[in-house]
């Protein structure tokens, strides 16, 4: 990948995160990532081209992270999938946390047709799917996966609001009563 495109979508996505796909104008990440028109097109052939592989990128720098962050709280697979909730609450807790980019941005493209309202929805899939194979690893009924996202999504959300990141804490909980295990720390 080049210098100039990694750059954009470097600019893009850091200024799409604090302000929003809609609010970000093309001249925004021109000028911020110090490339030419010309360049910024070859790149990409439009802002919603752009804010495509953004997504695309977050969502596997996102799930490797969480993969990674689980395995590491938590390398007994039976404890994996309420240390997911552990893993959120240190997301949850940077102060330059400004809620789930894919939440974002459904927010901010409404219609489901819209071509980022699926990309980030597809990410939610994604990550469900990996709610069910921590499920499964851990011996547990998978179709709680779904129950799990809605925790999740929930805690992000209600950490948002709150301004802290105690809602994972709370979330965890949650999803231990939902699976009937004992929420061990």
């Amino acid at each position: 990948m080049s210098k100039v495109r990694e750059r954009i979508l470097d600019v893009a996505t850091h200024l799409f995160y604090r302000q929003g796909i809609q609010a970000v104008g093309v001249d925004a990440i021109i000028s911020t990532a110090e490339v030419a028109r010309m360049s910024f097109y070859r790149h990409f052939q439009s802002k919603e081209g752009l804010a495509l592989a953004v997504l695309e990128r977050r969502d596997e720098r996102v799930c490797a992270w969480f993969e990674q962050e689980v395995e590491r709280l938590a390398p007994d697979p039976h404890l994996r999938p309420l240390a997911v909730f552990d893993a959120l609450a240190i997301r949850l807790a940077s102060p330059e946390y400004r809620g789930c980019a894919f939440l974002n941005t459904i927010a901010e493209t409404p219609p489901p047709d819209h071509a980022l309202h699926r990309a980030a929805a597809a990410h939610k899939r994604r990550f469900e799917a990996y709610f069910a194979r921590l499920l499964r690893a851990a011996g547990l009924d998978e179709s709680a996966a779904g129950d799990l996202m809605l925790l999740f999504d929930g805690a992000v959300v209600t950490a948002v609001r709150e301004g802290n990141p105690t809602p994972a804490t709370r979330a965890r909980s949650m999803a231990a009563r939902v699976l009937g295990i004992a929420p061990a720390n």
